[in-house]
């Protein structure tokens, strides 16, 4: 009662109540639709006008896609020769930076073969660490006895005379041949086993 008696005269008792919504009559004539799922509208038949808007044009209706797909193609060529001479380049500066210290790694291997690599004295540790460090960088070493001579990657050193053998192979290995990815930093220095005359 006391905010009845506290509004205006003239002013709607019923103004602060929002009215309820109806249901959209049906008099427009609409049908109701019926529930759609996901497998309803995928599974339906595509009408001949949305087919004719989703066709690709024809080549003569635009004169310029050769152009693009020549340029496209041009493109991605470019793009894969930079990033491949890039990669390249990366090597080449490694290897600029690393071929002054392989003779480092030509003392390690003496050493090992002198037997002055005796496992768990700190000369071995540290052997290990810088030949650790080497692998990291992409350095891998080539080059071992019993493999075929390949004069690609083998610099023959001295040539021993062995009965019997049939194919030039690799009998001992001075200096073993490093590389990082397809850059050869050095050729490995070999003794070649070679058959023997008579």
């Amino acid at each position: 009662m006391a905010n009845e008696e506290q509004r205006t005269p003239g002013e709607d008792p019923n103004a602060d109540e929002v009215p309820a919504q109806e249901p959209e009559s049906q008099d427009s004539g609409s049908s109701p639709q019926p529930d759609l799922t996901v497998e309803d509208i995928l599974g339906a038949e595509q009408s001949d006008a949305a087919a004719d808007a989703d066709a690709p044009a024809e080549d003569a209706d635009n004169p310029y896609l050769d152009d693009l797909r020549r340029l496209t193609a041009e493109y991605a060529n470019y793009r894969k020769r930079t990033e491949a001479n890039a990669a390249i380049e990366k090597q080449r500066a490694i290897a600029a930076a690393v071929s002054p210290m392989l003779t480092v790694l030509d003392d390690l291997d003496r050493a090992e073969k002198h037997g002055d690599l005796a496992e768990g004295t700190p000369f071995a540790t540290i052997a290990q660490k810088i030949r650790g460090t080497f692998e990291r960088i992409g350095v891998q070493s080539f080059g071992e006895a019993g493999e075929a001579f390949d004069p690609q990657i083998h610099e023959a050193i001295a040539q021993v005379p062995v009965p019997g053998t049939e194919q030039h192979t690799v009998l001992d290995v001075i200096e073993r041949g490093y590389r990082i990815g397809e850059v050869e930093l050095r050729p490995a220095k070999v003794a070649v086993a070679v058959g023997a005359d008579g």
